[in-house]
Formats: structure tokens, sequence, C-alpha cells
């Protein structure tokens, strides 16, 4: 009788650690079925996309922060505009505010060689280049937001994807409950385990995809500011032909 009395914990301690390892992940690839690994499989992919655009979003704005204010200053301090229009030439296709620049440039230019026409008619030198600018400024907007509806979309739908694969492994475990008749842990450990390593992957995956999204709408809220700045320069020099900073002479006292 003893012998037995001592065997009952020891058996009930095996039988609970044997149920614990089945709540790893190891053990819930193994027993995953079509549907969590659906959603395993999406969860993966959504991670996947959303560190991709993370990373180029953070090389781009980093790089877009070192250069926008010396491609801004390099303009304005060039003398010769041609010179000031051929270094904006030069720089990367990615580089925004060059290619703001540039179409204002080549409005202007349109506009001055069509004199007489009923183009210049129809739009003087102002209207023309701020229809340019407008347009310029648009292009490059949508460009700066490039993978944010897709973060925006991964923060909103990756819990819940993870929550179908909770739903789904509760529902595993009470099937389990009903084959075998009883309710002890070895009998709902693996399926409630799937569930519990579901909902973390969701949040997991669904964390850093916010955080990117609310970090580079910010930074991109600041670009498009300094942008829309840059852009009302140009229109003043390109339809005036005046340059930022340029003070009129005093009049001559006679």
């Amino acid at each position: 009788m003893l012998q037995e009395t001592t065997n009952a914990p020891v058996t009930g301690a095996a039988d609970s650690a044997a149920a614990l390892q089945q709540m790893g992940f190891a053990d819930m690839i193994t027993h995953l079925d079509i549907v969590g690994w659906t959603v395993l499989i999406t969860l993966l992919a959504m991670s996947a996309m959303s560190i991709y655009w993370i990373i180029f979003n953070f090389i781009k704005n980093t790089r877009l922060r070192s250069s926008s204010d010396r491609v801004i200053s390099t303009f304005w301090e060039t003398p010769n505009a041609q010179d000031a229009i051929r270094y904006m030439e030069e720089q990367p296709r990615s580089e925004p505010f060059s290619k703001v620049a540039l179409d204002a440039a080549q409005a202007a230019a349109h506009h001055q060689r069509h004199e007489g026409s009923r183009l210049v008619e129809s739009l003087n030198r102002s209207e023309f280049v701020d229809r340019a600018l407008r347009q310029a400024v648009t292009r490059e907007s949508l460009r700066l937001e490039a993978g944010l509806t897709l973060l925006a979309t991964v923060g909103s739908t990756a819990p819940f994807v993870g929550l179908l694969g909770t739903v789904w492994g509760i529902y595993r475990a009470l099937i389990r409950i009903g084959a075998s008749g009883q309710a002890d842990i070895g009998a709902v450990a693996g399926p409630v385990g799937e569930a519990l390593i579901m909902t973390a992957i969701g949040l997991g995956v669904a964390i850093p995809a916010v955080l990117g999204y609310n970090f580079f709408t910010r930074t991109n809220r600041i670009t498009n500011n300094k942008l829309d700045t840059f852009a009302h320069d140009l229109h003043d020099f390109f339809a005036t032909g005046s340059r930022v900073g340029d003070v009129a002479p005093p009049p001559v006292q006679r």
C-alpha cells in the first residue's frame, strides 16, 4: 500500500512534465493541421513583408534626411541656374527634392519656348509652374508612402489572424476532450499550447508593423512639409526669376 501511494505522485508528475512538453513550439509544428499551417504561414508571410518595408523605409528616410538639406542649399547657393539644374539631374532617382526642382525648371522652360501660343494665352508662367509643382509634390509624396499601407494592414489584421489560430486550437482541445472522455492536462496540452503560441505570434507580427507605421508616418509628414516649402520657393523663383533670400537694392537717393 505504501509503495502504491509513493508511486502515484511520481506518475502524476511525469504525466504533467510530458504534457508540458506538448505545449512547445517544436511539438506544435509536428501536430499542425491544414488550418494551423495556413494561419502560421500567413503570419510568417505578413511578418516578412512588414520587416522588408520597415528596413526599406528606414534606409530611405535615413538617406533622405542626410541629403535633403544639402540638395536644397546647393540649389539656392549655386550662382548659375543652369549649374543648379545640372546638379539636380545628377541626384539619384529616389531623391524627391531634386525631382521637384527639375519639374519646375522644365515647366518654366516649356512655357518660355511657347511664348505667343495659345498655351501662354490660357495659362501665365506662374500658373503653369504652379500646376507642375503640385503634380510633382503629389507624386513624390505618394512615393514616400510606399509600404505604409501594408504596414497598417499587417498591424490591424495580424492579431485577428493569430486569434483564428487560437480559436482553432481551443476547438481542437474540446474535440480531444470529447473523444477521450476526460479533461486532464495530457488531453488538452497540445491544442492549448498551439492556441497560445498562435496568439503570441500574431501579436509579435502586429506590434512592429504598428510601430513602424506610426514612425514613418510622422517622418513623412516632416518631409512633406519641407517639400511644400521648397516647392513654394521654387514657384517664386521660376515665376519671377528671383532667388530665395534675394533682397532688392535700396532706392538711390537723389
